[in-house]
Protein backbone atom coordinates (compact mmCIF):
# COMPACT_ATOMS: atom_id res chain seq x y z
CA UNK A 1 0.00 0.00 0.00
CA UNK A 2 1.56 3.52 -0.73
CA UNK A 3 0.63 6.65 0.70
CA UNK A 4 -1.03 8.53 -2.06
CA UNK A 5 -4.23 9.99 -0.35
CA UNK A 6 -7.28 8.68 -2.23
CA UNK A 7 -8.34 12.23 -3.41
CA UNK A 8 -4.93 12.41 -5.00
CA UNK A 9 -5.21 8.38 -6.25
CA UNK A 10 -8.30 9.72 -8.47
CA UNK A 11 -6.51 11.67 -10.60
CA UNK A 12 -3.72 9.38 -10.99
CA UNK A 13 -2.16 8.38 -14.97
CA UNK A 14 -0.57 6.21 -16.81
CA UNK A 15 2.37 7.88 -17.85
CA UNK A 16 5.11 6.56 -20.23
CA UNK A 17 8.11 4.23 -19.90
CA UNK A 18 10.94 5.29 -17.14
CA UNK A 19 14.26 6.03 -18.37
CA UNK A 20 17.63 6.68 -15.85
CA UNK A 21 15.23 7.09 -13.29
CA UNK A 22 12.84 9.93 -14.42
CA UNK A 23 9.76 9.66 -15.44
CA UNK A 24 9.54 10.53 -19.57
CA UNK A 25 6.24 12.36 -20.63
CA UNK A 26 7.96 13.64 -23.97
CA UNK A 27 11.28 14.05 -25.37
CA UNK A 28 12.48 17.29 -25.84
CA UNK A 29 15.90 18.57 -26.84
CA UNK A 30 17.58 20.76 -24.07
CA UNK A 31 17.70 24.33 -24.09
CA UNK A 32 20.20 26.82 -22.56
CA UNK A 33 19.32 28.81 -19.93
CA UNK A 34 19.65 32.01 -22.14
CA UNK A 35 17.23 30.77 -24.70
CA UNK A 36 14.72 29.70 -21.77
CA UNK A 37 14.76 33.05 -20.72
CA UNK A 38 14.28 35.03 -24.14
CA UNK A 39 11.72 32.13 -25.08
CA UNK A 40 9.30 32.43 -21.65
CA UNK A 41 10.25 36.06 -21.95
CA UNK A 42 8.75 36.34 -25.03
CA UNK A 43 5.96 34.57 -24.18
CA UNK A 44 4.80 36.24 -21.42
CA UNK A 45 6.01 40.23 -22.30
CA UNK A 46 4.34 39.84 -25.51
CA UNK A 47 1.02 39.83 -23.57
CA UNK A 48 2.05 43.44 -21.61
CA UNK A 49 1.58 43.79 -17.62
CA UNK A 50 -1.17 42.70 -16.19
CA UNK A 51 -4.18 45.63 -15.79
CA UNK A 52 -4.19 47.62 -12.47
CA UNK A 53 -7.83 46.45 -12.37
CA UNK A 54 -7.79 43.13 -14.01
CA UNK A 55 -10.63 41.82 -16.08
CA UNK A 56 -13.31 39.53 -13.27
CA UNK A 57 -13.33 36.33 -14.35
CA UNK A 58 -14.24 33.63 -12.12
CA UNK A 59 -11.61 31.21 -10.98
CA UNK A 60 -13.49 28.62 -12.60
CA UNK A 61 -14.50 30.01 -16.02
CA UNK A 62 -13.35 28.69 -19.14
CA UNK A 63 -9.98 30.48 -20.64
CA UNK A 64 -7.89 30.65 -23.45
CA UNK A 65 -4.83 32.44 -24.50
CA UNK A 66 -3.65 35.43 -22.15
CA UNK A 67 -6.65 34.85 -20.01
CA UNK A 68 -5.54 31.21 -19.82
CA UNK A 69 -2.05 32.51 -18.71
CA UNK A 70 -2.67 33.57 -16.01
CA UNK A 71 -5.21 31.51 -14.26
CA UNK A 72 -3.02 28.58 -14.84
CA UNK A 73 -0.63 27.68 -11.64
CA UNK A 74 2.38 25.97 -13.48
CA UNK A 75 3.89 24.62 -10.21
CA UNK A 76 1.23 23.41 -7.99
CA UNK A 77 0.03 21.97 -10.78
CA UNK A 78 3.04 19.80 -11.33
CA UNK A 79 2.97 18.96 -7.72
CA UNK A 80 -0.36 18.11 -7.80
CA UNK A 81 0.69 16.05 -10.76
CA UNK A 82 3.23 14.54 -9.51
CA UNK A 83 1.91 13.16 -6.22
CA UNK A 84 -1.34 11.79 -8.26
CA UNK A 85 0.68 9.22 -10.47
CA UNK A 86 1.89 7.51 -7.23
CA UNK A 87 5.59 7.68 -7.73
CA UNK A 88 8.19 5.66 -6.10
CA UNK A 89 8.99 8.26 -3.36
CA UNK A 90 12.69 7.17 -2.78
CA UNK A 91 13.75 10.97 -1.64
CA UNK A 92 13.26 13.33 1.63
CA UNK A 93 10.94 13.90 3.56
CA UNK A 94 10.98 10.83 5.38
CA UNK A 95 7.30 11.19 5.76
CA UNK A 96 6.77 9.88 2.15
CA UNK A 97 3.82 11.71 1.33
CA UNK A 98 1.79 11.25 4.23
CA UNK A 99 2.02 7.90 5.00
CA UNK A 100 5.20 7.66 7.53
CA UNK A 101 3.63 10.97 8.89
CA UNK A 102 2.60 10.81 12.29
CA UNK A 103 -1.25 9.89 12.53
CA UNK A 104 -2.11 13.52 14.21
CA UNK A 105 -0.11 15.57 11.81
CA UNK A 106 -1.63 13.56 8.57
CA UNK A 107 -5.21 14.21 9.79
CA UNK A 108 -4.45 17.66 10.13
CA UNK A 109 -2.36 18.12 6.83
CA UNK A 110 -4.24 15.53 5.29
CA UNK A 111 -3.61 15.13 1.09
CA UNK A 112 -1.05 18.59 1.55
CA UNK A 113 1.49 16.37 2.74
CA UNK A 114 1.68 14.69 -0.50
CA UNK A 115 2.81 17.60 -2.23
CA UNK A 116 5.47 18.21 0.51
CA UNK A 117 7.94 17.58 -2.43
CA UNK A 118 12.24 17.90 -2.37
CA UNK A 119 14.15 20.27 -4.92
CA UNK A 120 15.47 18.80 -7.84
CA UNK A 121 12.51 16.83 -9.05
CA UNK A 122 12.01 16.10 -12.88
CA UNK A 123 9.23 18.02 -14.63
CA UNK A 124 8.95 20.17 -11.44
CA UNK A 125 12.04 22.61 -11.24
CA UNK A 126 14.38 20.43 -13.51
CA UNK A 127 14.19 19.03 -16.68
CA UNK A 128 12.91 20.46 -20.17
CA UNK A 129 12.73 24.53 -19.72
CA UNK A 130 10.94 26.51 -19.19
CA UNK A 131 10.05 23.82 -16.16
CA UNK A 132 7.17 24.55 -13.55
CA UNK A 133 9.10 26.75 -11.07
CA UNK A 134 10.37 28.76 -13.68
CA UNK A 135 7.53 29.48 -15.23
CA UNK A 136 5.86 29.88 -12.55
CA UNK A 137 8.22 32.96 -11.51
CA UNK A 138 7.65 34.56 -14.53
CA UNK A 139 3.97 34.21 -14.67
CA UNK A 140 4.24 36.51 -11.19
CA UNK A 141 6.85 38.93 -13.17
CA UNK A 142 3.98 39.61 -15.50
CA UNK A 143 1.23 39.80 -12.43
CA UNK A 144 3.55 42.46 -10.61
CA UNK A 145 5.07 44.22 -13.74
CA UNK A 146 8.60 43.45 -13.18
CA UNK A 147 11.16 42.35 -14.79
CA UNK A 148 12.45 39.69 -12.99
CA UNK A 149 10.29 37.97 -9.62
CA UNK A 150 11.78 35.20 -7.41
CA UNK A 151 9.99 33.18 -4.94
CA UNK A 152 11.44 33.04 -1.52
CA UNK A 153 10.30 30.97 1.27
CA UNK A 154 11.58 32.68 4.56
CA UNK A 155 9.81 35.29 4.24
CA UNK A 156 10.35 39.12 2.80
CA UNK A 157 12.93 39.19 5.42
CA UNK A 158 15.17 37.05 2.80
CA UNK A 159 14.66 39.52 -0.04
CA UNK A 160 15.80 42.14 2.54
CA UNK A 161 19.12 40.04 3.22
CA UNK A 162 19.46 39.17 -0.27
CA UNK A 163 19.48 42.99 -1.55
CA UNK A 164 21.72 44.09 0.84
CA UNK A 165 24.24 41.50 0.22
CA UNK A 166 23.93 42.46 -3.58
CA UNK A 167 24.36 45.86 -3.21
CA UNK A 168 27.86 45.07 -0.92
CA UNK A 169 29.72 44.40 -3.87
CA UNK A 170 29.80 47.42 -5.28
CA UNK A 171 29.74 49.74 -2.75
CA UNK A 172 29.77 50.27 1.01
CA UNK A 173 27.17 53.15 1.78
CA UNK A 174 23.74 52.84 1.73
CA UNK A 175 20.99 55.88 2.39
CA UNK A 176 18.57 53.84 5.00
CA UNK A 177 14.93 55.18 6.05
CA UNK A 178 15.48 54.83 9.49
CA UNK A 179 12.03 53.18 10.68
CA UNK A 180 12.82 49.92 8.13
CA UNK A 181 12.26 46.26 9.28
CA UNK A 182 14.75 44.67 11.33
CA UNK A 183 15.51 42.34 8.28
CA UNK A 184 17.35 45.22 6.90
CA UNK A 185 18.87 46.38 9.92
CA UNK A 186 20.29 42.39 9.74
CA UNK A 187 21.52 42.54 6.05
CA UNK A 188 23.45 45.38 6.80
CA UNK A 189 24.95 43.68 9.55
CA UNK A 190 25.28 40.65 7.22
CA UNK A 191 26.63 42.44 4.00
CA UNK A 192 28.86 44.89 6.12
CA UNK A 193 27.05 48.18 4.42
CA UNK A 194 27.29 51.82 6.31
CA UNK A 195 24.24 52.84 6.35
CA UNK A 196 23.08 56.58 6.60
CA UNK A 197 19.97 56.73 7.95
CA UNK A 198 17.34 59.28 6.78
CA UNK A 199 14.45 60.36 9.52
CA UNK A 200 11.21 59.83 8.37
CA UNK A 201 8.32 62.03 9.76
CA UNK A 202 7.11 61.42 13.08
CA UNK A 203 3.24 62.06 14.46
CA UNK A 204 3.66 63.21 17.84
CA UNK A 205 0.06 62.69 18.43
CA UNK A 206 -0.15 58.79 17.12
CA UNK A 207 3.35 58.54 19.05
CA UNK A 208 3.89 56.44 15.12
CA UNK A 209 6.42 57.10 12.35
CA UNK A 210 5.50 57.40 8.80
CA UNK A 211 6.85 58.24 5.20
CA UNK A 212 10.19 59.20 4.13
CA UNK A 213 9.48 62.50 2.40
CA UNK A 214 11.02 63.25 -0.83
CA UNK A 215 12.62 66.33 0.33
CA UNK A 216 14.58 64.46 2.76
CA UNK A 217 15.40 61.79 1.15
CA UNK A 218 17.57 64.27 -1.36
CA UNK A 219 18.95 65.46 1.29
CA UNK A 220 20.74 62.55 2.27
CA UNK A 221 22.00 61.31 -1.00
CA UNK A 222 23.83 64.53 -1.80
CA UNK A 223 25.61 64.42 1.95
CA UNK A 224 26.30 60.48 0.68
CA UNK A 225 27.43 60.79 -3.18
CA UNK A 226 28.99 57.67 -2.98
CA UNK A 227 25.70 55.18 -1.99
CA UNK A 228 25.23 52.98 -3.80
CA UNK A 229 21.14 53.14 -3.26
CA UNK A 230 18.14 53.75 -1.24
CA UNK A 231 16.04 52.07 1.00
CA UNK A 232 12.80 53.07 2.13
CA UNK A 233 9.32 51.82 3.36
CA UNK A 234 5.80 52.02 1.68
CA UNK A 235 2.72 51.36 2.72
CA UNK A 236 4.31 51.17 6.61
CA UNK A 237 2.67 48.73 9.04
CA UNK A 238 0.12 51.39 9.91
CA UNK A 239 -1.40 51.74 5.91
CA UNK A 240 0.30 55.10 5.07
CA UNK A 241 1.71 55.15 1.51
CA UNK A 242 5.03 57.23 0.57
CA UNK A 243 5.55 59.50 -2.44
CA UNK A 244 7.59 56.48 -4.03
CA UNK A 245 6.87 58.49 -7.29
CA UNK A 246 9.22 61.28 -5.90
CA UNK A 247 11.06 59.52 -4.05
CA UNK A 248 12.42 57.37 -7.29
CA UNK A 249 12.97 60.65 -9.50
CA UNK A 250 14.96 61.87 -6.44
CA UNK A 251 17.58 58.66 -6.49
CA UNK A 252 17.49 58.38 -10.25
CA UNK A 253 18.30 61.89 -10.71
CA UNK A 254 21.18 60.90 -8.23
CA UNK A 255 22.69 58.01 -10.36
CA UNK A 256 21.13 55.40 -7.77
CA UNK A 257 18.73 52.79 -7.66
CA UNK A 258 15.66 52.94 -5.38
CA UNK A 259 14.82 49.83 -2.95
CA UNK A 260 11.12 49.52 -1.53
CA UNK A 261 9.82 47.47 1.25
CA UNK A 262 6.28 46.97 -0.03
CA UNK A 263 6.05 44.27 2.36
CA UNK A 264 2.28 45.09 3.27
CA UNK A 265 1.72 46.43 -0.32
CA UNK A 266 1.56 43.02 -2.52
CA UNK A 267 -2.37 43.89 -3.79
CA UNK A 268 -1.61 47.46 -4.49
CA UNK A 269 -1.46 46.65 -7.92
CA UNK A 270 -5.29 45.55 -8.21
CA UNK A 271 -7.90 48.17 -7.40
CA UNK A 272 -7.73 51.46 -8.40
CA UNK A 273 -8.57 52.70 -5.29
CA UNK A 274 -5.81 52.12 -3.38
CA UNK A 275 -2.12 53.70 -3.17
CA UNK A 276 -0.17 54.04 -6.44
CA UNK A 277 2.40 49.94 -6.53
CA UNK A 278 5.69 50.74 -6.30
CA UNK A 279 6.74 49.14 -9.44
CA UNK A 280 4.47 51.12 -11.08
CA UNK A 281 6.01 54.42 -9.22
CA UNK A 282 9.46 53.52 -10.64
CA UNK A 283 11.09 51.36 -7.56
CA UNK A 284 13.97 49.27 -8.64
CA UNK A 285 13.62 46.44 -6.67
CA UNK A 286 10.71 45.43 -4.32
CA UNK A 287 9.78 43.61 -1.24
CA UNK A 288 6.94 41.94 -1.51
CA UNK A 289 5.31 40.15 1.73
CA UNK A 290 2.59 38.21 -0.67
CA UNK A 291 1.18 35.79 2.51
CA UNK A 292 0.04 39.66 4.00
CA UNK A 293 -3.05 39.98 2.48
CA UNK A 294 -2.75 38.15 -0.76
CA UNK A 295 -2.85 34.87 0.82
CA UNK A 296 -0.14 32.65 0.57
CA UNK A 297 1.57 30.38 3.29
CA UNK A 298 3.42 32.47 5.84
CA UNK A 299 7.00 32.58 5.20
CA UNK A 300 6.35 32.76 1.58
CA UNK A 301 7.63 36.68 -0.27
CA UNK A 302 8.30 37.41 -3.55
CA UNK A 303 11.05 39.54 -4.84
CA UNK A 304 10.05 41.51 -7.92
CA UNK A 305 12.87 43.69 -10.17
CA UNK A 306 12.12 46.38 -11.88
CA UNK A 307 12.34 47.98 -15.32
CA UNK A 308 15.85 49.77 -14.92
CA UNK A 309 19.09 48.21 -15.13
CA UNK A 310 21.63 49.08 -12.67
CA UNK A 311 24.90 46.83 -12.13
CA UNK A 312 24.15 46.68 -8.61
CA UNK A 313 21.13 45.09 -8.64
CA UNK A 314 22.09 42.92 -11.87
CA UNK A 315 19.75 39.67 -12.24
CA UNK A 316 22.21 37.33 -12.24
CA UNK A 317 23.90 39.10 -9.18
CA UNK A 318 20.72 39.16 -7.12
CA UNK A 319 20.48 35.24 -8.05
CA UNK A 320 23.78 34.54 -7.11
CA UNK A 321 22.89 36.46 -3.38
CA UNK A 322 19.77 34.92 -2.98
CA UNK A 323 22.02 31.18 -2.83
CA UNK A 324 24.17 32.44 0.15
CA UNK A 325 20.50 32.89 1.68
CA UNK A 326 18.64 30.37 0.63
CA UNK A 327 17.19 26.76 2.01
CA UNK A 328 18.84 24.03 0.00
CA UNK A 329 15.58 22.19 0.69
CA UNK A 330 12.96 25.21 0.59
CA UNK A 331 9.44 24.44 0.86
CA UNK A 332 7.11 22.91 -1.92
CA UNK A 333 3.93 23.82 -0.06
CA UNK A 334 5.36 27.43 -0.03
CA UNK A 335 6.20 27.66 -3.36
CA UNK A 336 3.03 26.43 -4.20
CA UNK A 337 1.47 28.81 -2.46
CA UNK A 338 2.60 31.53 -4.09
CA UNK A 339 1.91 30.06 -7.51
CA UNK A 340 -1.57 29.54 -6.45
CA UNK A 341 -1.94 32.99 -4.77
CA UNK A 342 -0.45 34.43 -7.79
CA UNK A 343 -2.89 32.96 -9.85
CA UNK A 344 -6.01 33.63 -7.78
CA UNK A 345 -4.90 37.56 -7.07
CA UNK A 346 -4.26 37.72 -11.63
CA UNK A 347 -7.58 36.33 -12.22
CA UNK A 348 -10.14 37.65 -9.81
CA UNK A 349 -8.32 40.34 -7.65
CA UNK A 350 -10.41 43.23 -8.71
CA UNK A 351 -13.47 41.51 -7.53
CA UNK A 352 -12.14 40.47 -4.33
CA UNK A 353 -10.98 43.68 -3.47
CA UNK A 354 -13.38 45.77 -5.01
CA UNK A 355 -15.73 43.60 -2.41
CA UNK A 356 -13.24 44.20 0.74
CA UNK A 357 -13.18 47.65 0.32
CA UNK A 358 -16.80 48.26 0.19
CA UNK A 359 -16.76 45.54 3.64
CA UNK A 360 -14.29 47.22 4.78
CA UNK A 361 -16.04 51.03 4.73
CA UNK A 362 -19.22 49.35 6.39
CA UNK A 363 -16.50 48.48 9.41
CA UNK A 364 -14.93 51.21 9.57
CA UNK A 365 -17.90 53.20 9.90
CA UNK A 366 -19.54 50.89 12.39
CA UNK A 367 -16.32 51.07 14.86
CA UNK A 368 -16.43 55.19 14.25
CA UNK A 369 -20.10 55.10 15.60
CA UNK A 370 -18.38 53.64 19.02
CA UNK A 371 -17.59 56.43 21.20
CA UNK A 372 -13.99 57.11 22.11
CA UNK A 373 -13.05 54.80 18.59
CA UNK A 374 -11.92 56.34 15.35
CA UNK A 375 -10.07 54.81 12.60
CA UNK A 376 -7.13 56.06 10.36
CA UNK A 377 -8.06 56.44 7.08
CA UNK A 378 -7.27 59.21 3.75
CA UNK A 379 -7.59 62.32 6.72
CA UNK A 380 -3.76 61.82 7.33
CA UNK A 381 -3.63 62.55 3.71
CA UNK A 382 -1.09 65.19 2.61
CA UNK A 383 1.21 65.03 6.77
CA UNK A 384 3.69 63.30 7.92
CA UNK A 385 5.22 62.29 4.19
CA UNK A 386 1.48 60.68 3.38
CA UNK A 387 0.90 60.40 0.36
CA UNK A 388 -2.24 58.43 -0.11
CA UNK A 389 -3.68 55.90 2.34
CA UNK A 390 -4.93 52.10 2.11
CA UNK A 391 -8.57 51.68 2.98
CA UNK A 392 -7.59 48.11 3.39
CA UNK A 393 -5.80 48.94 6.35
CA UNK A 394 -7.94 48.68 9.76
CA UNK A 395 -5.97 50.62 12.24
CA UNK A 396 -8.05 51.78 15.06
CA UNK A 397 -7.28 55.49 17.43
CA UNK A 398 -7.81 54.64 20.74
CA UNK A 399 -6.91 58.22 21.75
CA UNK A 400 -10.38 58.88 23.29
CA UNK A 401 -11.28 55.94 24.57
CA UNK A 402 -11.56 55.31 28.63
CA UNK A 403 -8.23 52.70 28.40
CA UNK A 404 -4.91 52.71 26.01
CA UNK A 405 -4.04 50.16 23.33
CA UNK A 406 -2.52 47.43 25.69
CA UNK A 407 -5.52 47.43 28.29
CA UNK A 408 -8.43 47.27 25.40
CA UNK A 409 -6.12 44.73 23.59
CA UNK A 410 -6.11 42.63 27.06
CA UNK A 411 -9.87 43.17 27.42
CA UNK A 412 -10.36 41.84 23.71
CA UNK A 413 -8.78 38.99 23.77
CA UNK A 414 -9.77 38.16 27.70
CA UNK A 415 -13.87 38.75 26.32
CA UNK A 416 -13.73 37.67 23.07
CA UNK A 417 -10.53 35.38 22.37
CA UNK A 418 -9.82 38.36 19.44
CA UNK A 419 -6.15 38.23 18.94
CA UNK A 420 -4.93 41.62 16.93
CA UNK A 421 -1.91 42.29 14.61
CA UNK A 422 -0.09 45.13 16.39
CA UNK A 423 -0.64 46.67 19.25
CA UNK A 424 0.44 50.15 19.97
CA UNK A 425 -0.76 52.69 22.50
CA UNK A 426 -2.59 55.02 20.76
CA UNK A 427 -3.46 52.33 17.68
CA UNK A 428 -4.68 49.08 17.41
CA UNK A 429 -4.23 46.77 13.74
CA UNK A 430 -6.81 44.50 13.10
CA UNK A 431 -5.27 42.96 10.04
CA UNK A 432 -7.54 41.51 6.67
CA UNK A 433 -6.97 39.76 3.74
CA UNK A 434 -8.47 40.77 0.44
CA UNK A 435 -10.39 37.44 0.46
CA UNK A 436 -11.95 36.79 3.85
CA UNK A 437 -15.68 37.30 4.90
CA UNK A 438 -14.80 40.80 6.62
CA UNK A 439 -18.50 42.22 7.13
CA UNK A 440 -18.93 38.72 9.47
CA UNK A 441 -15.73 38.68 10.94
CA UNK A 442 -15.70 42.58 11.61
CA UNK A 443 -19.23 42.19 13.53
CA UNK A 444 -17.60 39.86 15.74
CA UNK A 445 -15.31 42.65 16.27
CA UNK A 446 -17.51 45.53 16.91
CA UNK A 447 -19.42 44.01 19.18
CA UNK A 448 -16.08 42.64 21.39
CA UNK A 449 -15.11 46.50 21.40
CA UNK A 450 -18.04 47.39 22.66
CA UNK A 451 -18.18 44.80 25.62
CA UNK A 452 -14.67 45.51 25.91
CA UNK A 453 -14.99 49.47 26.33
CA UNK A 454 -17.80 49.08 28.65
CA UNK A 455 -16.11 46.69 31.20
CA UNK A 456 -13.24 48.82 31.30
CA UNK A 457 -13.78 51.73 33.72
CA UNK A 458 -10.94 54.79 34.83
CA UNK A 459 -10.52 52.57 38.17
CA UNK A 460 -9.64 49.26 36.06
CA UNK A 461 -7.71 50.80 32.97
CA UNK A 462 -4.42 51.18 34.09
CA UNK A 463 -4.34 47.73 35.85
CA UNK A 464 -5.43 46.11 32.38
CA UNK A 465 -2.83 47.85 30.30
CA UNK A 466 -0.04 47.06 32.82
CA UNK A 467 -0.64 42.87 32.80
CA UNK A 468 -0.48 42.72 29.19
CA UNK A 469 0.04 39.25 27.72
CA UNK A 470 3.17 38.02 26.07
CA UNK A 471 3.39 38.66 22.45
CA UNK A 472 1.90 42.39 23.04
CA UNK A 473 3.68 45.16 21.05
CA UNK A 474 2.93 47.87 23.65
CA UNK A 475 4.14 50.94 21.95
CA UNK A 476 4.97 51.01 18.26
CA UNK A 477 8.59 50.74 19.55
CA UNK A 478 9.84 53.77 17.68
CA UNK A 479 9.99 57.21 16.59
CA UNK A 480 12.47 60.45 16.47
CA UNK A 481 15.45 60.81 15.04
CA UNK A 482 19.28 61.08 15.64
CA UNK A 483 18.30 64.77 15.67
CA UNK A 484 16.49 63.87 18.66
CA UNK A 485 12.72 65.08 17.92
CA UNK A 486 10.70 62.71 19.53
CA UNK A 487 9.07 62.79 23.49
CA UNK A 488 10.79 61.20 26.48
CA UNK A 489 9.23 58.25 27.94
CA UNK A 490 5.84 59.01 30.67
CA UNK A 491 4.60 56.97 33.22
CA UNK A 492 2.56 53.88 32.16
CA UNK A 493 -0.03 52.27 33.94
CA UNK A 494 -2.26 55.83 34.40
CA UNK A 495 -5.33 56.09 32.10
CA UNK A 496 -4.25 58.97 29.53
CA UNK A 497 -0.75 58.74 30.08
CA UNK A 498 2.00 58.88 26.99
CA UNK A 499 4.48 56.06 26.51
CA UNK A 500 6.19 57.62 23.27
CA UNK A 501 9.48 55.90 21.74
CA UNK A 502 12.95 58.00 22.65
CA UNK A 503 15.04 59.28 19.84
CA UNK A 504 17.39 56.93 18.64
CA UNK A 505 20.89 56.71 19.73
CA UNK A 506 23.59 58.42 18.00
CA UNK A 507 25.23 56.09 15.25
CA UNK A 508 29.17 55.65 16.23
CA UNK A 509 29.65 52.47 14.11
CA UNK A 510 28.56 50.41 11.43
CA UNK A 511 26.36 47.71 12.26
CA UNK A 512 28.37 44.73 11.40
CA UNK A 513 31.85 46.63 13.60
CA UNK A 514 29.58 46.61 15.93
CA UNK A 515 27.76 43.20 16.05
CA UNK A 516 31.08 41.32 15.52
CA UNK A 517 33.17 43.46 17.81
CA UNK A 518 34.17 42.50 21.56
CA UNK A 519 31.37 42.95 23.92
CA UNK A 520 30.55 42.52 27.39
CA UNK A 521 26.99 41.91 28.96
CA UNK A 522 25.48 44.68 30.87
CA UNK A 523 22.16 45.11 32.50
CA UNK A 524 19.62 47.86 30.64
CA UNK A 525 19.48 50.15 33.66
CA UNK A 526 23.57 50.19 33.29
CA UNK A 527 23.68 50.66 29.51
CA UNK A 528 23.08 54.11 29.11
CA UNK A 529 25.88 55.45 27.11
CA UNK A 530 27.42 52.60 25.90
CA UNK A 531 27.51 51.78 22.30
CA UNK A 532 25.43 48.41 21.70
CA UNK A 533 26.31 45.34 20.05
CA UNK A 534 22.91 44.13 19.22
CA UNK A 535 19.64 44.71 17.74
CA UNK A 536 16.59 45.34 20.19
CA UNK A 537 13.08 45.89 18.87
CA UNK A 538 9.59 46.17 19.97
CA UNK A 539 7.49 43.57 17.96
CA UNK A 540 5.45 44.22 15.90
CA UNK A 541 6.50 45.88 13.98
CA UNK A 542 9.56 44.98 13.94
CA UNK A 543 11.19 49.00 13.87
CA UNK A 544 14.51 48.48 15.79
CA UNK A 545 14.73 50.96 19.20
CA UNK A 546 18.74 50.53 19.07
CA UNK A 547 20.30 49.10 16.26
CA UNK A 548 24.04 47.69 16.71
CA UNK A 549 26.70 50.43 16.73
CA UNK A 550 24.12 52.84 18.07
CA UNK A 551 25.31 54.61 21.68
CA UNK A 552 22.32 53.64 24.59
CA UNK A 553 20.63 56.80 25.59
CA UNK A 554 19.35 56.94 29.49
CA UNK A 555 15.44 57.54 27.56
CA UNK A 556 15.92 54.43 25.24
CA UNK A 557 17.11 51.91 28.95
CA UNK A 558 14.03 53.35 30.50
CA UNK A 559 11.77 53.10 27.69
CA UNK A 560 12.82 49.16 26.84
CA UNK A 561 13.05 48.55 30.60
CA UNK A 562 9.19 50.24 30.63
CA UNK A 563 8.20 48.20 27.23
CA UNK A 564 9.61 44.43 29.46
CA UNK A 565 7.91 45.22 32.53
CA UNK A 566 4.74 45.40 30.64
CA UNK A 567 5.14 42.05 29.17
CA UNK A 568 5.88 43.64 25.61
CA UNK A 569 8.02 41.21 23.19
CA UNK A 570 11.09 42.81 22.59
CA UNK A 571 12.88 40.93 19.66
CA UNK A 572 16.18 41.14 17.67
CA UNK A 573 19.44 39.62 17.83
CA UNK A 574 20.33 40.21 22.06
CA UNK A 575 19.57 37.20 24.83
CA UNK A 576 16.06 38.46 26.06
CA UNK A 577 16.12 35.05 28.16
CA UNK A 578 19.25 36.97 30.09
CA UNK A 579 17.69 39.76 30.92
CA UNK A 580 21.26 41.71 29.85
CA UNK A 581 22.41 42.92 26.57
CA UNK A 582 25.49 43.55 24.67
CA UNK A 583 27.66 46.61 24.57
CA UNK A 584 31.32 47.11 23.14
CA UNK A 585 33.96 46.19 25.63
CA UNK A 586 35.89 48.86 24.48
CA UNK A 587 33.93 52.52 23.53
CA UNK A 588 35.30 53.95 19.98
CA UNK A 589 34.74 57.55 21.43
CA UNK A 590 36.78 57.17 24.19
Amino acid sequence: MDGTPPSLKLKARKLGPITSGCVKESVAEPISAAMHTESVRALIDATGPVPRVPIELPATAPASGHEALHLEAPYLEALVEYAARQPGRFHVPGHKGGIGASPRLAHLLGDGLALDIPLCIEGIDIGVEPTPLQRAEFLAARTWGARRTWFLVNGASQASHVACLALAQTGGRVVVQRNVHISTVHGLVLSGLRPVFATPQLDLELGITHCLEPGALAARLDETPDAVAAFVVSPTYFGAAADVRGLAAVCHERGVPLIVDEAWGAHLRFHERLPEDALAAGADLVISGTHKLIGSLTQSAMLHLGARSWPQLDEGLLSRTLGLVSSTSPSSLLLGSLDGARAHVAADGGRLIARALAEMDELKSAIRAIDGLDVLDERIVGRHGIRAYDPLRLAIDVRHAPCDGPALATALLHIADINLELIAQHVLIAHVGIAEPIREHGLRLVDALQQALTSITPSNAGEAGAAGDAGEAGDVGFGGSHAGDAGGVGVVGEVGCRLVAPAFGDPVMAPREAFFAAHQRVSLEDAAGRVCADSIVVYPPGIANVLPGERFTPQLCAYLSEMQARGCCLKGTWDAAAGTVRVLADDPGS
